[in-house]
């Protein structure tokens, strides 16, 4: 098998449907390939549409909620490819990005990672590749030199870069497996920096490839409906960095990001349209990220209902049953 396009979904159906869809009309033609959707306890159908519109793809239903890499890790070990098109269901590639990307593999074999160039929703670039997060790119977000200093996704030819993000991410099968996938201890956030990092130390290369596109819808990022993301973008950025970087480095990374935050609801606080509590939120969690409940605390008590849901389910049946045989079993 030469590529196996691996899907999570969390409740995204339609968006689902549409990656799906993205994947059928965009294969390029005498690749042997396998689709698998990984479907996370949804409740909104998604399984059976996937079922009744894609008979194709392998559905892995999950009956608890689990974290990104949890996710991406079981695919990687179910794929049978040799490279594997990491997907998220809010992705859409464009007609030439899966030829694009593999021929950027295959040309590289000292690479273990190749991904797109992110669209918004109207034809616009987006920032999807950067330099691995240091005190030196935290310095940089603080003096306003991001985009410059640490944003490394643009140009028009393939490039190695740091890290890129995960939503359209072709991965080379043996280097996923030789540095253990994605590490679980990251719910979401931060997840597939840590993997990149640890693909990079062990000699592999990641390269950006903007020949190959890929629409994203970004639920997360423009999801602001509350606190818990913005607890768990800033848990992981905090894990990441504590596993790779001294204390005293992390430490002074969490007032930087703190401060470059802060400014930004100040001056929210002067300009139309935007909320400066959003940013005030950013940076509290910023300074102290082990404070507030995340999307893995709301993973959990899901995860919870489900399971009460299916306690009660069972009692309720066998209720039922006790109540219909009683009759024949009770003394009149």
């Amino acid at each position: 098998m030469e590529l196996s396009y691996c899907v999570v979904n969390t409740n995204g159906r339609e968006l689902l449907l549409s990656c799906l869809r993205s994947i059928r009309d965009t294969h390029p033609g005498g690749v042997e390939h396998e689709v698998l959707v990984l479907d996370n306890a949804s409740d909104d159908g998604s399984v059976e549409a996937v079922r009744e519109a894609f008979p194709e793809a392998r559905v892995i239903a999950r009956d608890r909620r689990a974290g990104l890499a949890e996710n991406n890790s079981l695919l990687l070990r179910e794929a049978r490819g040799r490279y594997c098109l990491l997907l998220n269901e809010d992705s859409e590639l464009l007609p030439g990005a899966s030829e694009a990307l593999l021929e950027a593999l295959r040309k590289d074999p000292e690479a273990g990672v190749a991904a797109a160039r992110l669209l918004d929703p109207e034809g616009n670039s987006i920032p999807c590749a950067w330099r691995f997060p240091g005190l030196g790119t935290a310095l940089a977000q603080a003096l306003f030199l991001h985009r410059r200093l640490v944003t490394q996704s643009g140009g028009g030819e393939t490039r190695e870069v740091g890290w890129v993000q995960s939503c359209t991410m072709l991965v080379r099968s043996e280097a996923a497996e030789g540095v253990g996938y994605l590490d679980p201890d990251f719910f979401v956030y931060s997840e597939e920096v840590d993997f990149q990092r640890r693909l990079h130390g062990a000699g592999w290369r990641i390269l950006h490839v903007p020949n190959a596109r890929a629409i994203h819808h970004e639920q997360l990022a423009t999801d602001r409906s509350g606190a818990r993301r913005v607890v768990q973008f800033h848990r992981g950025r905090d894990m990441y960095m504590r596993k790779h970087h001294s204390w005293p480095v992390v430490m002074l990374a969490r007032v930087l990001w703190a401060w470059s935050y802060l400014v930004r609801a100040i001056a929210a606080t002067f300009m139309r349209g935007h909320d400066s509590r959003w940013y005030a939120l950013h940076a509290r969690r910023a300074l102290r990220p082990g404070i507030g409940e995340g999307m893995r605390e709301s993973a959990e008590a899901y995860n919870l209902r489900l399971a009460a849901a299916r306690a009660g389910g069972r009692d309720g049946a066998h209720s039922d049953a006790l109540a219909s045989e009683s009759p024949a079993h009770t003394p009149r």
